[in-house]
């Protein structure tokens, strides 16, 4: 059974374009009618539906392109968080596609299987139990995000509030201190941020990864679809199954 509450969170989390600003009556309506979000957390939801519906299309795409493509700490690739550019990361990256793919979830070469969105769609086609399962393995990443966003004043702090709240465990307050103490600087300290973006040592191997073609996968990670939202050519669907 599809939980669409995941497809409408992989959405909201995607590049903003025109076609899912026209979609937003729908996730709203996906999301009410599931009713997994209620309270604080799903009118802070509201909040971001509110901004990308009603916001200029380029703006919403400069600021997101400034928090999630510049900034290494609000990175939505989640081993970006938790092996950065190491061997263990591409072993990594091996073990989640494989275990999309033994669910029947093919990704195109181009993708990384850690990306945010692409994980909450991969979600959305589980076992809703077995989906929160999943989710508490990267909850402390999502508590991490929602707290450096709730810094910049970022609406898109309620998507991973959001996360948080549907995991099956919460995340242990020593992994959020971990992840919260290393460097987080603001999109507009180029220096900051070219340190942190510092090319760490080359790893030779099989399951090495140059820099440029991790930089190359993320950008084109970044520009994907979002789920159930129609490009251009053809009329956005949010749909149940």
């Amino acid at each position: 059974m599809t939980t669409i509450t995941f497809k409408a969170l992989s959405a909201l989390l995607s590049y903003p374009t025109a076609e899912l600003q026209q979609a937003i009556p729908e996730l709203i309506v996906a999301l009410d009618g599931e009713a997994l979000i209620s309270g604080s957390i799903r009118r802070q939801l509201d909040g971001l539906l509110n901004e990308i519906a009603t916001g200029d299309l380029y703006d919403l795409q400069e600021r997101y392109v400034l928090l999630f493509d510049r900034t290494r700490s609000l990175s939505l690739h989640l081993f970006e968080h938790v092996h950065g550019e190491s061997r263990d990361r591409g072993q990594a990256m091996i073990d989640l596609k494989s275990l999309y793919e033994s669910n029947g979830l093919e990704i195109r070469a181009a993708e990384l299987p850690d990306f945010v969105p692409l994980f909450l769609e991969f979600l959305s086609t589980q076992p809703r139990a077995e989906a929160y399962e999943l989710l508490a393995q990267p909850a402390h990443i999502f508590q991490a995000l929602a707290e450096r966003l709730r810094k910049r004043h970022s609406a898109y702090e309620a998507v991973f509030r959001t996360l948080v709240s549907l995991a099956a465990s919460k995340p242990k307050g020593e992994d959020v201190s971990a992840l919260l103490a290393l460097p987080d600087p603001d999109a507009d300290d180029l220096e900051a941020l070219d340190a942190a973006w510092e090319d760490e040592p080359v790893n030779f191997g099989p399951n090495a990864t140059s820099c440029k073609d991790g930089i190359v996968a993320k950008i084109r990670a970044g520009r994907r679809p979002a789920p159930g939202v129609a490009t251009a050519a053809s009329r956005p669907v949010i749909s149940h199954s």
